[in-house]
């Protein structure tokens, strides 16, 4: 699984860089090493990688910025931050901006090449199944397909990550969805901060659907989440 796939590293320790870097290339990635935020986005616009690792704190751009940087012109690519900070504060921050997964240093890394083979096997080498082309969600329309959110004129553009959530409600339409559900089928685990990570998509698609009073995602206590429609 590990042969031809692009990896970006952007980490500016020199040493963890260079030890990091060996392995995952040892393990058969194809590995781009970046010292800073800058140079990070300027080879993630050249090497066009598979999936990118991204150190939080780095001179000339920090790795949160270079996140939101990414995620503006890419809603799928997968993106682990890598962060010497403890607070669970700054992990959110780092899941607001973008982030798929985080490793707090110091970290194992055969632990780091399981998730990026973890987070590489629901992405790009997981079948996305075909769904009718257009669903009407209330005064919505949503493309799964082609990541669309559509109200009247004006057409959001969703990450894979919010369409898969967004179509697990919609199945159950009026319906319980257990989070427990929705974390084991698209993280894989129901960790805490895989729990809090779900909770920032759920608050962007309840901003994303905010047009329509009738829709609603609510949170039924102890049970999960409805789509009310």
């Amino acid at each position: 699984m590990s042969q031809n796939i692009r990896l970006l590293l952007v980490e500016d320790e020199e040493i963890l860089a260079a030890v990091v870097k060996e392995t995952l290339e040892t393990s058969g990635f194809e590995v781009t090493l970046a010292s800073n935020g800058v140079e990070g986005w300027n080879m993630y616009q050249s090497v066009k990688p598979d999936l990118c690792i991204i150190d939080v704190m780095m001179p000339k751009k920090d790795g949160l910025s270079l996140v939101t940087e990414i995620r503006a012109v890419d809603q799928g690519i997968p993106l682990i931050l890598l962060t010497a900070k403890s607070e669970k504060l700054d992990v959110l921050k780092g899941f607001q901006a973008g982030a798929d997964d985080y490793m707090k240093k110091p970290f194992s890394i055969e632990e780091l090449i399981f998730r990026i083979h973890a987070i590489l096997k629901r992405t790009m080498f997981s079948a996305k199944p075909l769904v009718a082309e257009c669903i009407r969600i209330g005064s919505y329309t949503f493309d799964y397909n082609r990541l669309e959110l559509r109200h009247e004129n004006e057409l959001k553009k969703l990450s894979q990550r919010e369409a898969d959530i967004l179509k697990m409600l919609v199945d159950h339409a009026n319906d319980i969805t257990s989070r427990k559900e929705i974390l084991m089928d698209l993280w894989g685990d129901d960790s805490f901060f895989n729990t809090r990570n779900m909770d920032v998509y759920i608050s962007r698609l309840r901003k994303y659907l905010r047009h329509d009073q009738e829709v609603q995602i609510v949170n039924v206590r102890s049970r999960g989440l409805k789509l009310l429609l």
